[in-house]
């Protein structure tokens, strides 16, 4: 599918709904298109992937999976052209190892309008202040690298 025909945020409360359908398209570049140039990922231990390139990278083990994100937002907080966006999310189902696969997490994002009217990630924490969750009853379902580990992103910094 061709990242342009699929949809932007008009509205905050639909970033993530906006986000998951992105997602599920399985292309790098429609989930790189839903960060404005200047956003960070922060990574759960910390680490925050803060170029286009550091992001795409922080994606990608998400998006090798090869499973849908699900979304269940909890909360949409906007104030002028600015929204902080509490989200349930999950992706499950059965990965490319062959692997049952169930991560979870309640994401602790910020989004902004942009001069075009569409609204973006500016913070991208999909853990929120927790670690992202695995099925305890299915232990060889590692997350991603990014989503749960420590990983070093080239260009990464640690917050505290």
């Amino acid at each position: 599918m061709n990242s342009s025909s699929l949809p932007l945020a008009r509205e905050a409360a639909d970033v993530p709904a906006v986000f998951a359908t992105r997602f599920n398209s399985g292309s790098a570049e429609a989930v790189a298109q839903m960060y404005e140039p200047g956003a960070v990922f922060v990574s759960p231990d910390g680490t925050v992937a803060d170029t286009p390139r550091a992001v795409a990278r922080a994606n990608a083990d998400f998006l090798a999976l090869g499973l849908p994100l699900s979304v269940r937002p909890r909360h949409t907080y906007v104030a002028d052209e600015v929204a902080l966006l509490i989200v349930d999310w999950e992706i499950d189902g059965t990965g490319p190892d062959g692997a049952r696969v169930h991560l979870r997490g309640t994401a602790t994002d910020v989004a902004r309008r942009g001069a075009d009217g569409h609204w973006r990630y500016v913070i991208d924490r999909p853990a929120g202040n927790d670690t992202v969750q695995r099925t305890p009853d299915e232990p060889s379902a590692s997350p991603p690298a990014g989503a749960g580990s420590p990983r070093a992103v080239p260009s990464g910094r640690r917050i505290a």
